[in-house]
């Protein structure tokens, strides 16, 4: 089966200086951004990234986040923290990335698939229609939509890896337990995530 890679919300606001900042979130980028250059060619047979692109949530925006379900306003459609972090957007603007697919306009929606290209393509029926069976997740956070999206790729058959030398999460105790529950779902696991602490 060809593999594919998906990067999961490189974004400003998941970065030092954005609205959610995840501790590694930049040196995260730069390390994905080099991933995707060296993988060029002939790594993987598609690589597409996922984006938080938020128009009213819901819930999922608070004045009070818990930081599980509820967060603090992030990643709105046509804010600069929806963008991709500088560190990552020259390489995904280049035509490196295949496609980018769009989550969460009116739900909270971790899961890259829940999102769909700009076309209205779903991830899993893209990824599908182009032959792919294994995928390698990789991005921000490791403990939040990183997991939900492999957690999903596993569910929908594709067979999964973790390259969590390329993922940054948010605290070391959500980190592990999601690393827990990724081991449990039998989604490969790589390398150590970058965590607060």
């Amino acid at each position: 089966m060809r593999r594919a890679l998906i990067i999961v919300d490189v974004q400003k606001d998941f970065c030092e200086g954005g609205s959610i900042p995840v501790k590694g979130g930049a040196d995260r980028a730069r390390a994905i951004a080099d991933l995707v250059r060296r993988s060029a060619g002939d790594g993987y047979a598609h690589i597409v990234a996922t984006r938080d692109h938020h128009i009213d949530p819901g819930g999922h925006f608070s004045d009070h986040p818990d930081f599980q379900n509820s967060f603090p306003v992030h990643c709105v459609v046509g804010s600069e923290g929806g963008d991709f972090h500088p560190e990552f957007a020259p390489t995904a603007a280049s035509g490196a990335v295949d496609e980018v697919f769009y989550k969460g306009a009116h739900s909270a929606s971790k899961s890259g698939f829940e999102g769909s290209a700009a076309d209205g393509t779903s991830l899993a029926d893209w990824l599908r229609a182009r032959g792919v069976g294994d995928l390698d997740v990789v991005g921000i956070a490791t403990d939040h939509c990183v997991k939900a999206t492999a957690l999903d790729g596993a569910k929908a058959g594709f067979a999964v890896r973790v390259l969590l030398d390329y993922t940054a999460g948010v605290a070391a105790d959500t980190t592990a337990n999601a690393i827990n529950e990724l081991r449990q779902a039998g989604v490969a696991l790589t390398g150590e995530p970058v965590v607060r602490g």
